[in-house]
């Protein structure tokens, strides 16, 4: 579904990413771990389209997508839940959805509102209330359900956990699996490696904007140099 092809992306004479190749396979969830600098988010970014690959390709679905805009590549299918959370302060968290559906019809906005309705039930209980005024957890759901809102077949997800309580924590990683299992394809950046491992059907380890290291989620929990470096032990 997706595929990076010998990318490298640069910031000015800083060379982010080397020579980086990953697939994402439809049906997976696909997880890239790192220590803090890896370049992960410069990847996902660069799967957007901003900043572009200096070289090599990237693909989705077969087609090349490396010089696309960002609103183009959007439209073919992706969509990504952005580190940080970056939700509309001012605005309800309804109108926040909203502004997810962009490319979508107003009766396809009414359903895509349901689904995450669906998901997220504490959304719809707080359809009114200005996002500013969520609590950390709470804004992460609105974050990933207004990502949902476009219909993506395949959903990036840049540190969805990121300072989150513990019990927050397990209840977003139980929907990336229910998205999951809904038909989208999820390709996600995470902190938590052991979380994202567990959820994982296959891995990526990124340092210094190499990947090192490819695997299922499984042996890379098992593997002695990532439970040194990534999970405590």
């Amino acid at each position: 579904m997706l595929k990076l092809e010998k990318v490298h992306t640069h910031y000015g004479a800083i060379e982010a990413l080397s020579g980086v190749s990953i697939e994402v396979k439809k049906g997976e969830i696909v997880t890239l771990i790192g220590s803090n600098g890896a370049g992960k988010t410069t990847l996902m970014m660069t799967v957007c389209g901003t900043p572009r690959a200096s070289s090599g390709r990237v693909l989705f679905e077969g087609d090349d997508i490396t010089a696309m805009p960002t609103h183009g590549i959007m439209r073919q299918g992706l969509a990504i839940s952005p580190e940080g959370r970056r939700v509309f302060p001012s605005l309800t968290v309804l109108e926040n959805l909203k502004m997810g559906g962009f490319f979508a019809t107003h009766h396809e906005i009414d359903e895509g509102v349901e689904h995450v309705y669906r998901l997220f039930p504490r959304l719809k209980e707080r359809s009114a209330q200005r996002a500013g005024t969520m609590s950390g957890g709470e804004q992460q759901m609105l974050a990933i359900g207004r990502a949902l809102m476009s219909r993506p077949r395949l959903l990036l997800l840049d540190e969805p956990t990121l300072g989150l309580a513990p019990l927050v924590i397990a209840q977003i990683f139980d929907i990336i699996r229910t998205i999951r299992d809904e038909g989208v394809t999820v390709f996600l950046v995470e902190q938590n490696a052991h979380k994202a491992l567990q959820v994982a059907d296959r891995g990526y380890v990124l340092e210094t904007g190499r990947v090192v290291l490819a695997d299922t989620g499984v042996n890379l929990l098992e593997n002695d140099r990532i439970r040194r470096a990534y999970l405590g032990g």
